[in-house]
């Protein structure tokens, strides 16, 4: 079996994590209530995609 003969430096180590680390989501705001959402998706806040009323939520009803 190997065995490394120097430890592994923090540099090392962390240089070796660096691309480990997950992306952050792309937040957009929806053009009709200015909520974020995320891209592609039906706004949660009032049921819009792409101008069109996609589903019925309780803050479009009123």
């Amino acid at each position: 079996m190997a065995v490394p003969k120097k430890k592994t430096s923090k540099s090392k180590r962390d240089m070796r994590r660096a691309h480990d680390g997950l992306p952050v989501p792309g937040i957009s705001l929806c053009p009709q209530c200015k909520e974020p959402k995320l891209p592609h998706r039906v706004c949660e806040v009032c049921g819009t995609y792409k101008g069109k009323t996609v589903i019925q939520t309780e803050e479009a009803k009123k």
